[in-house]
Formats: structure tokens, C-alpha cells, sequence
């Protein structure tokens, strides 16, 4: 289905660490990837942009992030114990017990997420949930001093890198949240340098998505697109206790999920539709979980005087948690419409949404 040099590159990414706010290692790993084939840049937040055919008037723009939710230190306590508050959106359920890297300046430090044994908590103790302030991260030291010669108050922490096949198509990781995105945008854009295109293309690895679409807003004002492409996660619904007729019908391996929202371009979204089926491509159709937000796509529409812009979804199953899971055949279908949805347009198009 990929090429080895492209699954290589999907497992670097995934096993990066890239905490929001802190996702030089992913930018790095991502920037490298299309350096060959791309004009590649960095700005000051830590986006990195690859264009081609930068001439061209019209300007298309894809966009998936590689930040991932995290910690950040606060206190060590004399103990040598590290307390620490969320950076992103954490589920607090599936925090105890994770085994985590400090990012320092000096390199990683490994650790291990603790809390109170379940045998010395009181009855009312194990009713309630855990918060964050009652867990704290181990990495072995015996007193704050020791602690302190390896981490410091503010140092940004994730999962420990993951990255599992767990058959010929499905895959687990802790960063698939997007990641992913990140790769279909590397992979579309490896695609069109080999494709005569009418329009100018800028794929974007966006940073601290995580925390309100910070590294998309600005990435398309400077891009100052007149059509955008956001590319991230979306929630599979086939799993037990996931209403359907709330959250629609989604199935990991039929394809990305192309949205119905108030972020997406009436006449982009028929344009896209009508490739996948002159292309044979398959995808899946979701109204999304809510009107608007919670995606690049979002931020992108809103830039400047406003973008056409459309959403590509990508089932994963245990959304923010360390075993997210993805299809690789979403992957791919993906790619392909994108890619031959970009290369279709002649620059003449009018997505202004009229009757």
C-alpha cells in the first residue's frame, strides 16, 4: 500500500515527541521528509510550509498538525516527584500508569506515572475520578536536588513512543492524533511534484492545534489561501456504546470521512465527491459531532476575507489516549482523492456558494 521510505517516515513522525507547543522533533522529521521535493520552510511558531508551483495565482492549501497533547512540570516536590498539569486535551482515565519522556534541555527522561495504590484508598477515594493533581511522575529520584540535576519547572512531557502494526492495514500510537494528517499532507505533496498543476499547493505541518488552532491561524494568513484542506482524526463509531444516529456511521478501512459542517464549501464538497467517484475512491459521509470548530479546518476558512475549505476526517478509534488507532486504507484513499482532486483544478473555479 506505501512505499517503504513513506511507512519509515510515518513511524518516525509517530514515534516523535511533539508536545504542543514544544514540536521541533516532528517539524524536523516532517521538514526533512519533503525537502527533496518541495520548497520548505519554517516560520516563527514552528509550522513548517512546503509549496510548489509558487507562481501560479490560485493557492491551495492542506494542513495537518503534529502537536500532540501532553504535561508540562510545575512542581517537583522534595521527594523528588514531579506535579504536573495538562497541555492539551487530556482524558483523565488513561493517565495512571503511563510511562512518559520529560523533553529537557539536556534530552529525554524517562518516567512513570504514579498515584496512590489502589489498596490504600479509602472506599469514597475509589468511587470518585482521579484528577491530575492526585497522580505525579516518577523518575526515580530520591529528593528534589536529585530531581532537579535531570528536569527542571516547565519542561514539556508526552507518552512514550508507540508505533504498532497490529495487522496488514491497522495501526496504534499515541500520536495519531494528527499525525496522520501530517503524513496525507507530506504524501499529497511527494504526489503532485510529479503532476503538471494550475494552482500553487502549500502543504502545511501546523503546530499547537491542540490548544485552539493557533499554528493554522497563523499559517494561513501568511499562506492567504483561496481554497484550504484540513486533514485530521475523526471519531469511529464502530465501537460498542457509540450512538450511530448521534455520531453517524463510521468504520475504520471505507475511507476518510468528508464533512457536512458549517466549515466546509458547498461547492468544494460536490467538486471532491464527484472525483472519488470519476476516481473509484472510497470515503464516508459525516455531519460531524458539532456545527463548526475543533480543527485546522476552521481556523483556515476564517482567514483573511475567507476560504473555501473542506475537512478530511480520518476514522481513528481511542482518540486521545496512548493506543490510538488508525487504517492505513484510510491513509491511502485519502491521499488519492486529494491528490487527484488538487491536480483537477484548472484555477478558473468559483467556490462562491450561489445557486
Amino acid at each position: 500500500m506505501f512505499a517503504k521510505s513513506s511507512m519509515k517516515f510515518l513511524e518516525q513522525l509517530m514515534r516523535s515527541a511533539s508536545p504542543t507547543g514544544y514540536e521541533s522533533e516532528a517539524a524536523k522529521i516532517f521538514r526533512d521528509y519533503l525537502a527533496g521535493c518541495c520548497e520548505v520552510s519554517c516560520d516563527v511558531m514552528g509550522n513548517t510550509i512546503a509549496a510548489l508551483n509558487t507562481s501560479a495565482p490560485v493557492r491551495v492549501m492542506l494542513a495537518g498538525h503534529y502537536d500532540e497533547i501532553g504535561f508540562q512540570i510545575v512542581y517537583i516536590s522534595d521527594e523528588g516527584l514531579l506535579y504536573f498539569r495538562a497541555n492539551g486535551g487530556i482524558d483523565k482515565l488513561n493517565v495512571p500508569s503511563s510511562e512518559v519522556d520529560i523533553i529537557t534541555a539536556n534530552g529525554k527522561v524517562p518516567g512513570v506515572i504514579g498515584k496512590k495504590p489502589i489498596h490504600l484508598l479509602t472506599p469514597a477515594e475509589r468511587e470518585k475520578a482521579l484528577e491530575l493533581k492526585d497522580m505525579w511522575i516518577d523518575i526515580g529520584a530520591s529528593s528534589r536536588k536529585e530531581a532537579e540535576k535531570l528536569v527542571s519547572v516547565g519542561d514539556p512531557v508526552v507518552m512514550r513512543d508507540n508505533f504498532r502494526m497490529l495487522n496488514k492495514h491497522r495501526f496504534i500510537s499515541k500520536g495519531t492524533d494528527d499525525k496522520i494528517g501530517a503524513f496525507i499532507v507530506a504524501e499529497v505533496m511527494h504526489r503532485l511534484a510529479k503532476r503538471q498543476l494550475n494552482v500553487a499547493v502549500y502543504g502545511l505541518g501546523t503546530v499547537q492545534e491542540e490548544v485552539g488552532l493557533r499554528g493554522a491561524t497563523a499559517g494561513a494568513y501568511s499562506v492567504d489561501p483561496h481554497i484550504g484542506f484540513g486533514i485530521d482524526v475523526g471519531f469511529a463509531t464502530d465501537l460498542p456504546d457509540i450512538p450511530k444516529k448521534q455520531y453517524g456511521d463510521i468504520t475504520l478501512g471505507k475511507g476518510p470521512a468528508l464533512s457536512h459542517s458549517c466549515d466546509n464549501n458547498i461547492v468544494l464538497g460536490r467538486i471532491i465527491r464527484k472525483v472519488a467517484k470519476d476516481h473509484k475512491i472510497p470515503y464516508q459521509e459525516s455531519v460531524a459531532h458539532r456545527a463548526t470548530g475543533g480543527t485546522d479546518t476552521a481556523a483556515i476558512q476564517l482567514a483573511r476575507g475567507g476560504v473555501a475549505t473542506a475537512l478530511f476526517s480520518i476514522p481513528n478509534r481511542y482518540m486521545h489516549s496512548q493506543v490510538e488507532m488508525c487504517d492505513l486504507q484510510d491513509a491511502a484513499a485519502a491521499i488519492d482523492l486529494l491528490t487527484e482532486t488538487i491536480a483537477s483544478f484548472t484555477g478558473n473555479e468559483s467556490f462562491v456558494p450561489v445557486k
